[in-house]
């Protein structure tokens, strides 16, 4: 998860399928609060009414400068890759797969959880501001059941003529992240010089999305503010940005179009209704103690390795079924 989930205070169920492409799209955020001991509003572009992946990056949430701590009991996931990337602040992570590390500033955290995982967030005692995205990835139907992983990288920057770049998943600018994904991924922090103006050369078979943290921007032609994300389809290999008058700071997120429809709910990811039911109940039998002995140690998400905060039960399911978003 990192520092920010989808657990919505009502939460719903969703299914986000790869659509035909369309021009650029410029999404802007929707609020939603987070409530409980994380009491904090984000900025959620994806998935949107307009638009439900981009690549396989299937959620998008920016949060901050908030001055406040963050205490995330364990929690699980299924089908998905958290990306979490700090501007400010932080986030000490354990999981059940026994990885313990720090989320800081410019250093990415990949976790999977394959078939399934549970963790925790923490934020530091000398981290009081909090300022970060946090990023899904869709795991294709070939890795979803792999076991649980997690990968730590620190991007060196790269200085060019008038912006300089890290890059923390994927190719860009001669650089590649050591970090594997499942399927074909970019993943950069870019800072803009005020009226800067840059071309990228990028993979033409890739949708790109570009969430703009500070500044305004005109990406591929269309203007952007401080906290939307543009969509731009595949077919250019190259990207064309131009700042406004004050810096820019944004992450640029790409990956071919997915092609695989996905059910995603609360921390779920599954594809099909049925399936996402099961987990949430596998989770609540770890929690509460299922009828055929089942503890929360010897589940399928397991228990964070060092941890001794209660895990967070799962919201009740929506009373509807499924229904395709596209």
């Amino acid at each position: 998860m990192g520092p920010v989930s989808a657990l919505d205070r009502d939460p719903r169920e969703v299914t986000c399928a790869a659509g035909p492409a369309a021009g650029v799209e410029v999404l802007t955020p929707r609020e939603v609060p987070l409530g409980g001991p994380r009491a904090m509003t984000v900025r959620r572009t994806l998935p949107s009414r307009e638009r439900s992946l981009i690549g396989a990056w299937c959620f998008v949430d920016h949060y901050g400068p908030d001055t406040t701590t963050m205490k995330v009991a364990p929690h699980p996931h299924t089908g998905l890759q958290t990306v979490s990337w700090l501007f400010t602040g932080e986030i000490e992570h354990r999981d059940s797969a026994g990885h313990h590390a720090m989320v800081r500033p410019g250093e990415v955290n990949l976790m999977t959880a394959g078939r399934g995982i549970s963790h925790s967030e923490v934020s530091t005692a000398a981290s009081t501001t909090l300022h970060g995205a946090q990023l899904w990835v869709a795991l294709p139907d070939h890795a979803r059941d792999d076991a649980p992983a997690f990968a730590h990288h620190a991007p060196h920057p790269v200085r060019r003529s008038g912006y300089e770049a890290r890059v923390f998943l994927g190719s860009l600018l001669g650089e590649t992240s050591p970090v594997a994904t499942a399927t074909p991924l970019l993943g950069a922090e870019l800072c803009l010089d005020a009226g800067a103006r840059v071309s990228l050369d990028v993979d033409p078979g890739f949708e790109h999305g570009v969430l703009v943290d500070t500044g305004s921007v005109a990406v591929a032609g269309h203007d952007a503010a401080a906290h939307d994300l543009v969509y731009v389809p595949p077919g250019a290999g190259h990207l064309d940005l131009t700042a406004g008058d004050e810096p820019v700071r944004l992450l640029l997120l790409g990956g071919p179009p997915f092609g695989e429809s996905i059910v995603m709910w609360w921390n779920f990811v599954g594809r099909t209704h049925e399936e996402v039911v099961a987990f949430r109940a596998e989770w609540q039998a770890q929690v509460t103690g299922g009828a055929d002995g089942t503890t929360y140690v010897d589940g399928r998400f397991g228990i964070p390795v060092g941890d001794a905060l209660a895990p967070i039960p799962s919201p009740e399911m929506p009373h509807v079924r499924l229904r395709e978003r596209r």
